[in-house]
């Protein structure tokens, strides 16, 4: 059911990298090594940047409507390996595999997406003050790509990037992550049978630091596109700064959720609640602080406690399970970091607060109350099924508290009243709000965020724009 790992360069597989450095692929839900996988050396990427050079040529001038059938076919061929791809996800990553099917199937509808939106990068004609001046505003892709991915949707983010990258007309070179490599192999493939040219698309693993450094240093590279931890973006973006590259940043967010006391509280926790613990709760976008005004305080922590007690924790495969592991033993030791910091302060434990069992990285779904806004988990991103709830009394006192933080990659608020729905919509700083709703992830719309969760969207319109230059020609 696991595929043999390797390098995907100019066309071809490669399942020993120069210089022979591997590293194993661990299962979170048994702790055990069960694949290994060969790292790129500098004369592997070297072999990448030609091929994706050499793939650029090609298909940069290969007609929009053409690279969208190759395109819909590899989205077709991911829908046909559902099944595989999934399972694949869940042994090297741990959610369920229900949560991974429905990763599979979005993502097959992103490179839909894209296909049919590359088709549509119209330019424009400018009317000229001078009747002999004609004035054309024309779209051209940016060039060679580097982008680099994370180990929590092993198949979602390399499609972002990819779908737009592939519209545009670039090529591209991903380095995703080493603990999850399976699932994007499999995902490379369809593309590779749907006969994407060779370097269009060029898969590589390393060690990250030394992949990017070595990619990043290289004029030939025009745009890097990441997704992940704040520290590590702005380390990228200064590299990418040194030859000027484009850059979109995904970076992380710290996600407040306001609740005020004109709604049901048991509803609110119905929608939030299944979106909080979805993939153990390492989701870019996963709601991490709840406020809830006073007078539904009790009955919303009430709920969710109920809801947290009833999650069944185990393999993502096994059936019945409702939330799976964490990915990797260095979450566990973060949750066990953050609850003792909020214990220490004040915080109370409504539920779990330890690992359970001593195989797998399994960690109860917790729920803190009365925790200060100065606790760890109310001030870095907990990125695990952490769910810090307090109280608030006023609409400006929360927006204060909602806002205070560096990031803003997304936000969450529900109300009964329209006025008040349309003025947090407005006060909350994120690049992404949902109001009454957690749909705030989908092909056809932006996904990125402001102040330190980054700059650029992928998704939309946006997510193209993202791959392509603008020029502008005045021909008299």
């Amino acid at each position: 059911m696991y595929p043999e790992l390797g390098l995907y360069i100019d066309g071809r597989w490669k399942t020993r990298g120069d210089g022979g450095r591997t590293e194993d692929v661990i299962n979170p839900a048994t702790e055990s090594a069960f694949a290994t996988l060969p790292h790129a050396g500098e004369a592997d990427l070297d072999e990448a940047l030609q091929a994706a050079e050499k793939g650029f040529a090609g298909w940069r001038v290969t007609s929009a409507y053409d690279r969208s059938k190759i395109m819909h076919k590899a989205a077709d061929l991911m829908r046909e390996r559902l099944e595989l791809i999934a399972r694949v996800l869940v042994q090297e990553q741990g959610k369920v595999y229900a949560e991974a099917r429905a990763e599979v199937a979005i993502s097959a509808d992103v490179i839909d997406w894209y296909a049919e939106e590359g088709r549509r990068s119209y330019g424009r004609i400018v009317p000229g003050r001078n009747r002999s001046i004609r004035q054309l505003v024309v779209h051209e892709p940016v060039g060679i790509v580097a982008a680099f991915t994370p180990w929590n949707f092993p198949v979602m983010t390399p499609t972002r990037k990819i779908g737009g990258a592939l519209a545009a007309g670039c090529s591209i070179i991903i380095k995703a992550s080493e603990e999850t490599p399976g699932a994007c192999v499999e995902m490379v493939k369809c593309f590779a049978e749907a006969g994407l040219p060779p370097g269009v698309l060029n898969l590589v693993f390393g060690v990250p630091s030394k992949v990017s450094e070595h990619l990043l240093a290289k004029t030939a590279v025009k745009k890097i596109s990441f997704t992940g931890s704040i520290a590590v973006g702005k380390h990228l973006a200064g590299l990418a700064a040194k030859t000027m590259k484009r850059s979109t940043m995904e970076l992380g967010g710290h996600s407040p959720v306001v609740v005020f006391d004109d709604v049901d509280p048991d509803k609110v926790v119905d929608t939030i609640a299944a979106f909080k613990f979805r993939n153990a709760g390492q989701v870019c976008i996963s709601p991490t602080r709840f406020y809830v005004q006073e007078n539904a305080y009790k009955r919303f922590v009430t709920r969710f406690t109920d809801y947290a007690n009833n999650i069944k924790l185990g393999d993502g495969l096994t059936e019945g399970t409702t939330m799976g592991p964490l990915a990797n033993v260095r979450r566990l030791d973060a949750m066990d970091s953050f609850v003792a910091d909020a214990k220490a302060r004040g915080g109370k434990i409504a539920t779990g607060g330890s690992r359970r069992g001593n195989q797998g990285y399994l960690y109860e779904p917790t729920v803190i109350t009365d925790v200060p806004d100065d606790a760890r988990v109310m001030t870095e991103e907990p990125f695990g099924p952490l769910a810090p709830i307090v109280t608030f009394k006023t609409f400006d006192e929360v927006i204060g508290r909602a806002n205070s933080l560096p990031f803003g990659l997304a936000a969450y608020a529900f109300t009964s009243s329209n006025s008040t729905a349309a003025a947090i919509g407005d006060a909350l700083e994120s690049g992404m709000v949902g109001v009454n709703s957690v749909s705030i992830s989908t092909p056809e719309t932006p996904f990125g965020g402001v102040k330190e969760s980054g700059h650029g969207s992928e998704g939309g319109i946006e997510g193209l724009s993202a791959y392509l230059n603008t020029k502008f020609i005045s021909q008299a």
